[in-house]
């Protein structure tokens, strides 16, 4: 029987398209759902505010009645205008074990992305860095992050039949806690705080983070704007992405630096791993999918997720990240926490790897964006 793709049109469609992956991975043990809830938005015109710079097109495949795979086309206007790019992104494209599935689904993102008059197909990569991106090719018997893709090691041998390569590699660390703080990072900590007339912040009320959140993430959006696939942050993308974050986030593991004029130069977030709690309820919230997330958020959890240190550039030389750091690890240590998973980090980004070197690490899990030019049709495999 052939493959039929059809168009993700409705709110049963869309649900069933978010639910797919749990069917796919009911077996596999390092497979961690996404929030559905969270899916469901981020997929919702009227409430991504990611929309206002992009269009998606979702569709499912079928073989018979059965359910077999899923994709995301996705045109990201501000990308292409950034970058002086034609391209079109796919993102969540999971499929069984089938050529045919994988072929069908792929094929009709690329006959989307032609009709719109685009030459080039990356991904897998979201609607900006705040999203979720890279399909794992390193690290398929690890625990997945909250935060992250996880996908079968047959998918790899997919891209390659389906003509798309490597674009660029993130990795991953797995950092072990040390039970003390050297006096060496405490010292050099206080200098550098002194010498750049710099102040360490860290929460106690979520009133004050959430005032200066939304500062922090227009710094985000700087540090972060020379890397690979990244936008223009808007304010309603930025007011979005705190509305998420403060109410749920452990105030122990937030740090800004502030520099003399009291701006705010640097950020850092960890948080405490949801990623068993999630894997536990499927993903969702109810009945007791809440429960389980707060419990992991505010309770003892010896497993914690970096989301990112972001660092004005002006500033990634003297010695902020270090401040942010030793601050950070000062709360771990006093709370116990044995280990700390960084997110994706682009290989290329040395700076970022450097901030890693006073750890006990394992760099455990390496994820990839494919790309290929598709301006003219594709030879058939």
């Amino acid at each position: 029987m052939a493959i039929a793709i059809r168009e993700v049109l409705t709110k049963k469609d869309l649900k069933a398209w978010v639910r797919f992956p749990l069917s796919l991975y009911q077996d596999n043990p390092c497979y961690v759902p996404f929030l559905e809830d969270d899916e469901m938005d981020t997929f919702s015109k009227d409430k991504n505010p990611a929309y206002e710079f992009c269009e998606t097109r979702l569709f499912l495949a079928y073989d018979g009645k059965r359910t077999v795979g899923r994709i995301a086309a996705l045109i990201n206007h501000a990308y292409n205008k950034k970058w002086g790019q034609n391209a079109i992104r796919f993102t969540r494209f999971d499929f069984v074990d089938d050529y045919a599935v994988s072929q069908a689904l792929f094929d009709k993102a690329v006959e989307w992305g032609r009709e719109r008059g685009h030459t080039r197909i990356m991904g897998p990569i979201g609607f900006t860095d705040m999203d979720h991106e890279g399909m794992l090719v390193e690290g398929f018997d690890r625990f997945n992050m909250s935060i992250t893709f996880y996908n079968h090691p047959y998918y790899l041998a997919h891209m390659e039949r389906l003509g798309l390569v490597k674009d660029i590699d993130w990795i991953e660390y797995k950092l072990t806690v040390p039970d003390a703080l050297e006096p060496r990072i405490a010292r050099l900590s206080a200098y550098l705080l002194k010498r750049g007339g710099y102040q360490a912040v860290t929460y106690t009320d979520r009133k004050t983070l959430y005032k200066e959140a939304l500062e922090a993430f227009r710094l985000v959006d700087v540090a972060f704007s020379k890397l690979y696939g990244t936008v223009p942050l808007t304010p309603a993308v930025i007011q979005n992405v705190v509305d998420g974050y403060v109410p749920l986030v452990n105030l122990d593991y937030i740090c800004s630096v502030k520099d003399k004029e009291g701006n705010i130069v640097g950020f850092g977030v960890m948080v405490p791993s949801i990623a068993k709690a999630l894997k536990k309820s499927d993903g969702k919230l109810f009945p007791l999918g809440l429960f389980r997330m707060l419990r992991a958020l505010k309770g003892k959890n010896d497993t914690l997720e970096m989301y990112f240190v972001a660092v004005d550039p002006k500033h990634q030389m003297l010695g902020v990240p270090a401040i942010i750091i030793h601050t950070l690890l000062e709360k771990l240590i006093e709370n116990k926490v044995k280990y700390c998973e960084t997110g994706p980090m682009l290989e290329t980004n040395t700076a970022v790897h450097s901030m890693w070197q006073p750890f006990e690490k394992e760099q455990h899990k390496r994820r990839r964006c494919f790309a290929m030019d598709i301006g003219a049709e594709r030879a058939e495999q």
